[in-house]
C-alpha cells in the first residue's frame, strides 16, 4: 500500500484471503505450512500461486512443493468449480514454491509463520536496518530477540522486512 509516497506494511489476517483457509488445511496435512495464496483470473484461466514454509525456519524442497501441490490442486480445482462451472485442470495453472532465502516480507501476518527467523527490517525511526530474530508478533508490532535484548517495532515504522540469508 503506498500511503503519502510511503509503503506501508500492513497486517491482513489470512482470513480475509479468499481462499486461504480451505487450501492451508490441505498443505498443513502434508507437514508444511501455506505463508501466501494468489488466485488470479487471467483471459478464461485461473492462475494460482503458493508460496509454502516448512515450521518457517527449515529449507523447502522440491519433494516439499510436489507434495504441497498434491495436496493443493484438488482442493483449490473444487473451491473455484463452485464459482465457475468452466474450470478444469485444463485451463487452471498453478506454482507452488519455497520462499526463498531472501523473501521480502509482503503481509505483517507472515511474522508469525517464521517466528524464530532470522530478519532485516527497515526501521524508519532509526533510520537503518535492524537484525534480529523474530521472537513474536501482534496484529500491529513485531518483536525481535536481538542477542540479549529485545525490541518492539510498530509495522507502521516498517519500511522493508527480509529473511537474512546466511
Amino acid at each position: 500500500m503506498l500511503h503519502l509516497g510511503r509503503f506501508i506494511l500492513e497486517y491482513i489476517p489470512y482470513e480475509g484471503i479468499p481462499y486461504y483457509r480451505k487450501c492451508a488445511d490441505a498443505v498443513q496435512g502434508t507437514g508444511l505450512q501455506l505463508v501466501e495464496l494468489q488466485v488470479v483470473p487471467q483471459k478464461g484461466n485461473v492462475h494460482v500461486t503458493a508460496v509454502i514454509s516448512r515450521n518457517g525456519v527449515e529449507d523447502v524442497s522440491v519433494s516439499d512443493c510436489s507434495k504441497a501441490h498434491h495436496a493443493l490442486q484438488p482442493v483449490i480445482l473444487a473451491l473455484l468449480q463452485k464459482e465457475r462451472d468452466d474450470i478444469t485442470e485444463d485451463n487452471l495453472s498453478m506454482e507452488v514454491c519455497s520462499p526463498g532465502t531472501e523473501r521480502n516480507i509482503k503481509n505483517a501476518a507472515e511474522f508469525e509463520l517464521f517466528k524464530g527467523r532470522e530478519i532485516r527490517v527497515w526501521d524508519r525511526n532509526v533510520s537503518d536496518w535492524v537484525k534480529g530474530v523474530i521472537r513474536s508478533s501482534t496484529r500491529e508490532a513485531l518483536t525481535l530477540a536481538l542477542g540479549d535484548s529485545e525490541t518492539c517495532i510498530q509495522y507502521g515504522d516498517i519500511a522493508k522486512a527480509k529473511f537474512i540469508h546466511n
